[in-house]
């Protein structure tokens, strides 16, 4: 196949698959309740801890407070989400010399350009908050990993809603 019609082709699959998600947008979910029980779950585990203290008995390494959870096709953050970030910038702000890389992640499903194109959206809303709450944009990159690297394996609701997700990781010191 030339590279012309590869290229046509791929706009044409990515035109069809937007097409596709936006159509599903204002509509309830199981998706979307997922994406709920998932960002509460972990609210509960760190809600007493302080942000980036790892999370006793977590089996995927978390930490307090280090991600956010978006909903189906979303970059928007949700109050549970821009209170998490609140707490990554105070402790931040405490810890004027760390630097941080904001991961941006999807689920499985889709393409993986679209699911990269998602994730560094995911990943900008998360780092456009954090500067919001007065953290130097210097300290603060971002990276989108799409659907390479999930935190759960599955194929379900339940597991879709927990690879949704922008995760703050602690880089190094200035």
């Amino acid at each position: 196949m030339s590279p012309r019609i590869l290229k046509l082709f791929s706009v044409v699959s990515v035109v069809l698959l937007m097409t596709a998600c936006s159509s599903m947008k204002g509509k309830t979910s199981a998706a979307g309740s997922s994406a709920n029980e998932a960002e509460e779950k972990y609210r509960i585990a760190s809600e007493n801890l302080e942000a980036f203290t790892p999370i006793p008995g977590s089996k995927t390494g978390a930490k307090a407070s280090d991600r956010v959870f978006f909903g189906y096709d979303s970059s928007s953050l949700s109050a549970t989400a821009q209170k998490t970030l609140e707490k990554q910038a105070a402790w931040l702000k405490k810890n004027a010399d760390v630097k941080v890389t904001v991961e941006g992640h999807c689920d499985e499903r889709g393409t993986r350009e679209y699911n990269i194109a998602l994730g560094a959206r995911r990943a900008a809303a998360a780092k456009n908050q954090l500067v919001k709450l007065g953290v130097s944009a210097a300290r603060v990159s971002t990276v989108s990993y799409g659907k390479e690297r999930p935190a759960v394996t599955g194929s379900d609701a339940a597991v879709w809603a927990e690879n949704r997700r922008a995760v703050t990781v602690l880089v190094d010191k200035k």
